[in-house]
């Protein structure tokens, strides 16, 4: 197996990220060029236009250019990777030809989730490979032969070195949330799985931040890359009414809360608190008021979660409160994706906290597999101490 390495050595100090002047605006997915089972998969899921970062970033990754996009959760990044790489497949070759590294076993799974749904009418085999998990499956499925392989740098690694994984015929190498992967200590993992591939593997990077860190490793691994910057102001908010209600003392935020679902046509709904403590008081509460509510928070194991997912889908339960975990919400997306109303409610989390964070992340994710195309933000601030 080969093992390559590329470096280029850049001045990286004052390097300022902005999107690069030949990056196109492309309107429609119709004039993007892509395969018609893709453009088939694409509206049969429920797309009807692109969002900002899928207008800029798909045509240039099918072009085969290397891209850095710098993208906040809630772009429509996950559906912009799962487009890009279902258009470059050769489905008649069952080899793996795009491999997906992400921070987390939920995003590696959100991605797959994504990339089979939209490839529906493709054939396409896309395995989820992530540590925890029974490496006698990896090996089977990877032994079966995977168009795609979305996967945790560890365990990916761990598949290449054992041969199970053959990356002679990988053209298109994806970093999703680098930043986040770097945070967990993937840097060597990630650079490990790198020197495995192919000589000119193209190669996509996706970052909310650029750190000197991430724009060193983009040296190393890219040639010329196209860079794309969305901003959160470019974000769709069509089809959402936000309600902001101030009260007076925090005493009172319960009462309001009530109100809230006397005032609005409620079916299911998900109320963001600040950390588990308030969580569990808040579901209490709730409880006691007649609500038939559960709760999610950080210190769960992952059977307790999909039981509480698995109520909310099946309309058990009609109010999830929840903790701000990213590993969490990603389990809180999917289910909603067919509703008719979606209500997520801001407990306690701030304004300053609410702007970067779940309330936010949830409700604009736009066009993506995480996507609400209608609904209400409600955000219910107290007293100073949660400005």
């Amino acid at each position: 197996m080969a093992v390559r390495q590329r470096n280029f050595e850049v001045d990286l100090k004052n390097v300022e990220f902005e999107t690069s002047e030949e990056v196109d605006v492309v309107p429609t997915f119709d004039s993007m060029g892509l395969r018609d089972d893709l453009l088939r998969g694409v509206y049969a899921y429920g797309f009807e236009r692109p969002s900002a970062i899928q207008q800029r970033a798909i045509k240039q990754i099918i072009k085969g250019r290397d891209v850095i996009a710098q993208a906040q959760s809630g772009t429509g990044k996950t559906a912009t990777l799962a487009m890009s790489v279902l258009q470059i497949l050769d489905t008649q070759l069952r080899e793996t030809q795009a491999l997906i590294l992400s921070p987390t076993r939920e995003l590696a799974l959100q991605i797959q989730k994504v990339i089979l749904a939209l490839g529906d009418y493709m054939s396409v085999q896309c395995h989820a490979c992530y540590g925890g998990t029974n490496i006698g499956e990896d090996i089977r499925k990877l032994d079966y032969g995977q168009h795609v392989v979305s996967g945790t740098p560890g365990r990916v690694f761990d598949m290449i070195r054992r041969r199970n994984l053959r990356t002679r015929a990988i053209k298109l190498l994806i970093l999703d949330e680098a930043d986040e992967m770097l945070d967990k200590g993937f840097k060597e993992q990630i650079y490990d799985v790198y020197r495995y591939l192919p000589p000119g593997t193209q190669v996509v990077l996706l970052s909310a931040t650029m750190p000197h860190e991430i724009l060193e490793m983009t040296s190393k691994f890219m040639t010329n890359p196209i860079r794309i910057l969305v901003k959160r102001d470019e974000l769709t908010l069509e089809g959402i009414k936000q309600f902001f209600v101030a009260v007076e003392r925090e005493e009172w935020k319960f009462d309001t809360l009530c109100d809230l679902y006397d005032t609005l046509t409620v079916t299911q709904s998900v109320i963001f608190c600040n950390t588990k403590r308030k969580v569990e008081w808040l579901t209490e509460k709730m409880r006691k008021n007649n609500f038939t509510v559960a709760s999610m928070h950080g210190d769960m194991v992952q059977k307790e979660r999909e039981e509480i997912m698995r109520q909310f889908r099946c309309g058990e339960r009609q109010v999830i409160s929840l903790s701000p975990v990213v590993e969490m919400i990603t389990l809180v997306y999917k289910p909603f994706r067919h509703s008719l109303i979606y209500n997520c409610i801001s407990f306690d989390l701030g304004i300053l906290y609410t702007t970067g964070c779940p309330i936010f992340t949830f409700l604009y994710d736009y066009n993506d597999d995480l996507a609400l195309d209608s609904g209400t933000a409600s955000f219910i601030f107290g007293d100073k101490k949660t400005l």
